[in-house]
């Protein structure tokens, strides 16, 4: 019946509504029956990475022999072991418990400054819930305490960190109700954790455009309330070492929130003509917006600021040329490493995923797409870690201070 309301509309004048209702229900079964395959049982996400001793001690800076030698002197527990009692590896948790043990898990210190590191750009398509989900997780497997804001009411980061937007999510457990007059005094209403060990999110969904409207209304004679989300990701901030905040791709009252409740920038950018123009207007506008918003609250700077090269087919040369030549106009403002478009990337999407939430025996082209990611990643952790005043000794006997 639905087929034939779209082809009888269609057919015969303008698709009628009922017509468009038909096909968001359909477009909405299907995502039902993707979550149902890949977050099973009971359609939740599961992340059951498993990580060799090998792997482990890598992570946890110590040797194979010393976790070995905990294990058996009851400091930590052995791992799960298989039917035919063979050692499965250990999960993030327990990694993350091998570095407490071994007090080798990174943190900031108690006067370093929780990073709040807004993934930024006005122009949609340019790969950025993309890059939060990557780096957010990258963190997290490092063993650093990872919030991450969807402030997009297309929800896309929400929805690959395992929750569906439509069903899972209610306007109430959004930032809905934190932008409403008289609404919730803080965030700490809104977040949840995630399968992810480490990564607690505050979701989006469609309803969370209405702030858009609750924002615009509470700044009409009061430009403090763009200060707002500022206050509230501070009121929650001190119990994590880097809040991810995923802004709408639009210049509207809620992205000019994020500029000024972040105190880092990422500018993700693909190497295309049309990126870069909208890319100088966007940093344009970032200039004029911010000396206007500084005018009336106060100035706000921010720890680093990078645009980040994405979408690089390296073997498209005309990708390489814009890419030479956004190097060479924005210099050390760019991550020297780039996001690359991958067919593992696009594999993950397919799934609901990120890369580094694939398992299995691992291809060339997985092995490339996880070290360009993690470059990329150790690139932006090593930024934060130089805002951290704490960590500056030991990055300076490594030689990189």
């Amino acid at each position: 019946m639905a087929k034939q309301a779209l082809a009888e509309s269609t057919a015969s004048g303008p698709v009628l509504l009922d017509a468009m209702s038909a096909l968001s229900d359909r477009a909405h079964d299907v995502i039902t029956r993707l979550r149902a395959t890949v977050f099973a049982p009971g359609e939740q996400k599961i992340v059951d990475l498993r990580f060799s001793v090998t792997k482990a001690a890598e992570m946890v800076g110590r040797t194979a022999e010393a976790i070995r030698q905990a294990e058996a002197d009851g400091r930590l527990p052995a791992p799960r072991l298989s039917p035919t009692g063979r050692r499965e590896g250990y999960s993030l948790s327990e990694v993350n418990h091998m570095r407490d043990v071994f007090g080798t898990r990174p943190r900031r210190g108690p006067d370093d400054p929780p990073i709040v590191l807004a993934v930024q750009n006005f122009k949609g398509g340019v790969g950025k819930s993309t890059l939060t989900c990557h780096v957010a997780q990258y963190l997290a497997l490092k063993g650093y305490r990872v919030a991450v804001i969807d402030c997009d009411s297309q929800a896309s980061t929400t929805t690959i960190f395992g929750f569906n937007p439509d069903i899972d999510i209610d306007d109430e457990q959004t930032l809905l109700p934190f932008f409403r007059h008289g609404g919730e005094p803080d965030l700490k209403y809104a977040l949840r954790s995630t399968a992810w060990p480490g990564i607690d999110l505050v979701p989006a969904n469609l309803g969370l455009y209405q702030a858009e409207y609750e924002a615009a209304a509470r700044l009409r004679g009061n430009p403090d309330a763009l200060d707002r989300l500022r206050r509230g990701v501070e009121s929650m901030a001190g119990d994590y070492d880097v809040v991810l905040l995923d802004p709408p791709p639009a210049l509207g009252m809620l992205s000019l929130a994020v500029l000024r409740a972040a105190n880092a920038l990422l500018i993700p950018t693909p190497p295309s003509t049309v990126d870069f123009a909208s890319t100088a207007h966007f940093l344009r506008m970032i200039v004029e917006t911010l000396e206007v918003m500084q005018n009336h609250l106060g100035p706000r700077g921010y720890h680093f600021l990078r645009v980040v090269a994405t979408k690089v087919d390296e073997g498209k040369s005309a990708h390489t040329q814009i890419r030479d030549m956004m190097e060479a106009v924005f210099g050390v403002d760019m991550l020297s490493a780039s996001l690359l478009d991958s067919a593992e990337i696009d594999n993950a999407n397919v799934q609901l995923r990120t890369v580094y939430e694939l398992t299995g025996p691992a291809t060339k082209t997985y092995e490339r797409c996880r070290n360009n990611l993690d470059r990329l990643n150790g690139e932006i952790e090593l930024l934060v870690r130089k805002a951290w005043p704490s960590h500056r000794p030991d990055l300076r006997r490594l030689g990189l201070g």
